[in-house]
């Protein structure tokens, strides 16, 4: 007799790019109820992208439309995250694809992210999620030399208006502010050294910034602690950044801004970060499209 479980449908998205060969690409479980960790962390392995997302029954009293609320868990190739921007976007495109447009509330470890779907002009998809409440924290001196050491940056390099700092809104970001596109373009850090220091101050990217205008921004996204070079697109370092630039007064407390990223991988990806007055969480919306497997 034939045991053999049933495969998983592993669905692959991208994320802020209507292009397949742009954003971030993500793997998306729409049913993970018959996994367990070790299971979800093997396919994250095995699909290589720097997360992927598993869905499960909602927890009791999530207040969530019947069918539009979710557990959500997600895994890098190497471990479990506590939130991720991109396949927050990429799920809800998946689900808007199935079950059509409107509110989704999802509940991950780092607290429950609303995401609304709506229709695009071009015919597609957009996705807004709600950050959980966002922090920042001082980079210790030591701990700022020796990612300036990791990433061979001199410290002149650094742009002095964008102060180093930890943001979080669902995962931990150092910021750091570059000089100049050029110095933005010319990334090749000490994987290893930046990934103990990453795993010593618990963060999940390193968020590298330069500022083109009052509200666009270039961005990179090291992510050794995934067992990635460099995530192509990032949510979750977007909204980490967005608190992070309306609390240091660089952006105003109702802006819209358009950060740029994935262009000097190869896989442009345009992700906008909006604000609401009164309202300390951050806003991150974009496009994404299914992968052909």
């Amino acid at each position: 007799m034939d045991h053999t479980e049933p495969a998983t449908d592993v669905l692959r998205y991208t994320a802020f790019s209507a292009d397949p060969a742009g954003g971030n690409p993500a793997g998306v479980v729409l049913d993970a109820s018959g996994l367990d960790g070790a299971a979800m962390l093997g396919i994250a392995a095995e699909l290589g992208y720097s997360e992927s997302a598993f869905l499960t029954a909602p927890p009791e009293g999530l207040g969530a439309e019947p069918g539009r609320g979710f557990t959500i868990r997600y895994y890098s190739p190497k471990a479990e995250v506590p939130f991720c921007g991109h396949a927050t976007v990429a799920t809800a495109i998946a689900l808007g694809e199935r079950i059509g447009p409107g509110e989704l509330l999802f509940d991950t470890r780092a607290g429950v992210v609303p995401v609304t779907v709506a229709a695009a002009a071009d015919g597609g998809l957009t996705a807004t999620l709600t950050s959980v409440e966002p922090k920042t924290e001082d980079v210790a001196p030591a701990d700022l030399a020796e990612a300036l050491a990791a990433l061979d940056w001199p410290a002149e390099d650094l742009d002095p208006a964008i102060g180093p700092r930890i943001a979080y809104a669902g995962a931990r970001h150092l910021v750091l502010g570059a000089a100049t596109r050029a110095r933005l373009a010319d990334l090749a850090y000490d994987f290893d050294r930046l990934d103990a220091l990453m795993r010593r101050l618990d963060l999940t990217t390193v968020q590298l910034v330069h500022r083109e205008s009052e509200t666009v921004f270039h961005v990179r996204d090291p992510f050794p602690v995934g067992g990635v070079v460099e995530d192509p697109a990032t949510g979750a370092a977007a909204a980490a950044f967005g608190a992070y630039a309306r609390e240091a007064g660089l952006v105003p407390q109702d802006a819209v801004l358009t950060l740029h990223q994935g262009d000097d991988m190869g896989r442009p990806g345009v992700l906008t970060v909006s604000f609401r007055e009164g309202d300390a969480r951050v806003r991150v919306s974009g496009t994404g499209t299914r992968i052909a497997q």
